[in-house]
């Protein structure tokens, strides 16, 4: 699978106080909720544990896993934040939509098995994103910020009626 050129080091670049607090939302817990694209087309959702190591963000999977032979086939993917117990989810849902490249240079798996304890064999993608976001509610209004390769991000904040959403600066 070809890189894509997009790494979450570059979000970071762009928005290091978005990307902190999309790092921060997934570190609060450990296991999330993964879509993948199953072989007719139709959505697959896995859990999974994500991590951020050495400016990226990746994704390991036992071998052979469904997620990883989806991941194999079409890298698509959409991530979701473990949004935590209760109705307040901690600080907002948070999701990373993009592809994933999976990693086999014995170089950087060694790096990674060293720096996590990865069970071995497994499957190692890194992500990259295609679209952030991070979606909270603020007094009477629901909040979505999001970024995308080559965009600023922006923020759109929409009130309880049928108003249009606005855009803030």
């Amino acid at each position: 699978m070809g890189d894509t050129g997009t790494a979450w080091s570059a979000f970071e670049a762009a928005e290091p106080e978005f990307a902190a607090t999309v790092r921060e939302r997934f570190g609060q817990h450990t296991h999330h909720a993964l879509a993948t694209v199953r072989r007719d087309g139709s959505p697959r959702l896995s859990g999974i544990e994500a991590g951020f190591r050495f400016g990226e963000l990746w994704l390991g999977m036992m071998p052979n896993s469904r997620k990883a032979l989806d991941l194999r086939r079409d890298p698509r993917l959409a991530l979701l934040a473990n949004p935590g117990p209760g109705t307040d989810m901690g600080g907002g849902d948070v999701r990373v939509s993009g592809r994933a490249v999976e990693i086999t240079d014995p170089e950087t798996v060694a790096r990674y098995v060293a720096a996590v304890g990865e069970p071995q064999p497994f499957h190692l993608f890194r992500v990259e994103p295609t679209e952030v976001v991070r979606t909270w509610v603020d007094g009477d209004d629901l909040v979505v910020r999001t970024w995308s390769p080559g965009r600023p991000a922006r923020t759109l904040r929409r009130g309880n009626d049928d108003s249009p959403p606005c855009q803030e600066s």
